[in-house]
């Protein structure tokens, strides 16, 4: 079957793979973009499993003050090389993570900072959370499609929130 170039960017801004992956994907589902994407992603997420352990100590701070500066967030993404880091993907990764946290105010990175994690809701862990830009997808699910991306752990390590007149919340 022969696969058009304009499937295959389609297919890569959708899951933000490689295009010679997205060309084999769609082959192998027959020119299927929603069967392809959804194999890409389970691949993605078949390499962040199998990266996980690695160790992530390159990265980046990125913070994020919402218009009129009474709430703003630092958050700390961590990657295997500066390589990585650099590019403008992992950026964006960072800056949009930055947004979720102001956005969305969570208490813990994930249910393995919560103290109690059976008393804590989705909502107050930030990889738990529905992604603000594409609300289908949680935050964890965004940063394992940049993981096989990239082909390199990324965690999120930490955050911080603040806002004017209140308590600092981190996680």
């Amino acid at each position: 079957m022969q696969i058009s170039v304009d499937a295959i960017k389609e297919l890569k801004e959708q899951v933000n793979a490689g295009l010679m992956e997205c060309k084999r994907a769609l082959a192998e589902a027959d020119g299927d973009m929603e069967a392809a994407a959804a194999a890409l992603r389970e691949r993605g997420y078949a390499i962040a499993d199998r990266k996980e352990d690695r160790v992530a100590e390159q990265g980046l701070i990125e913070c994020y003050v919402h218009t009129g500066g009474r709430v703003g967030a630092l958050v700390e993404v961590n990657c295997e090389t500066d390589f990585v880091a650099r590019t403008p993907e992992f950026r964006d990764l960072a800056h949009d993570l930055a947004m979720q946290v102001v956005a969305s105010a969570p208490c813990y990175v994930s249910r393995d900072d919560c103290p109690d994690a059976a008393a804590v809701g989705d909502e107050e862990c930030l990889l738990l959370q529905p992604f603000i830009k594409e609300p289908s997808k949680t935050v964890g699910d965004v940063v394992a499609e940049m993981v096989g991306s990239v082909r390199e752990n990324i965690r999120v390590r930490r955050f911080v929130r603040f806002e004017l007149g209140s308590d600092q919340r981190d996680g």
